[in-house]
């Protein structure tokens, strides 16, 4: 991960893990850190965004399929607590998705207040479901969040895969720009919301999520219980390791 300041407002967390940002063990112990410097800093907004061709390719399954039980779990509840953390700071967040924007790469895009996407040849989707896998809570309630009903069919449960301008359409992405502006259009966003004062600001946001998401958890007490379940099951596994086996081709 790189931290780097914009200006005197805005940070930028750069995610540049390798292995197209895949979310391993490695991968969010890097942006826990990179979260706790950003909050230890006197700025009040952050600009995310990934590296090359990736915002971010979702779960690292390569390194995942060899996991047992306790170790999915706690690797998925170490997700659960960074994508909450995004879901609420307290802070500005604008997600600059500069590429793949896949999966758990799209959860995390959808934690922020504000997605700006770069045009390109790139996709961004939950696609969870062809996979044989459901969307834990905390990564469901960002995307319910965000996006309007009549997108859940195709985004959440058919886990279908967009282009950018679709991704725009449908609600994933709020403004599309030239992929040599990104950076410049994500930290305009961020500026903007800086300048309205952080008390109130953060004191709103948690009134519009936190209830959203302390109401998903109660009502999934078993939550990764039940998601680590249907990871163990035959049908998925076969669709797991086909698609481990296709990742390694690459």
């Amino acid at each position: 991960m790189e931290i780097s300041q914009l200006s005197d407002t805005v940070v930028l967390l750069r995610m540049d893990t390798g292995k197209a940002n895949a979310i391993s063990p490695e991968f969010l112990n890097a942006l826990g850190l990179a979260l706790d410097a950003f909050e230890g800093s006197a700025s009040p907004a952050l600009v995310i965004t990934g590296s090359e061709r990736f915002f971010s390719a979702g779960l690292d399954l390569v390194s995942l399929i060899e996991f047992d039980a306790s170790q999915l779990k706690a690797h998925m509840q170490r997700f659960d607590d960074i994508v909450s953390r995004l879901f609420l700071l307290g802070r500005p967040v604008i997600a600059a998705v500069n590429g793949h924007a896949i999966a758990g790469g799209c959860v995390l895009a959808m934690t922020a207040d504000v997605r700006v996407g770069a045009a390109g040849k790139w996709r961004m989707g939950m696609n969870e479901t062809t996979l044989g896998l459901g969307l834990p809570v905390a990564a469901l309630v960002p995307s319910q969040f965000a996006l309007p009903t009549s997108a859940f069919a195709r985004a959440l449960l058919a886990g279908e895969l967009f282009a950018p301008d679709d991704a725009r359409q449908l609600g994933l992405l709020d403004e599309l720009v030239p992929a040599e502006e990104l950076i410049e259009q994500a930290q305009a966003r961020a500026e903007a919301l800086a300048k309205i004062p952080l008390s109130a600001f953060a004191d709103t946001k948690r009134r519009l999520r936190e209830p959203t998401l302390q109401a998903a958890r109660a009502a999934s007490p078993r939550d990764l219980d039940s998601w680590v379940d249907v990871w163990f099951e035959p049908v998925t596994q076969a669709r797991l390791k086909a698609a481990v086996a296709a990742l390694r081709k690459r």
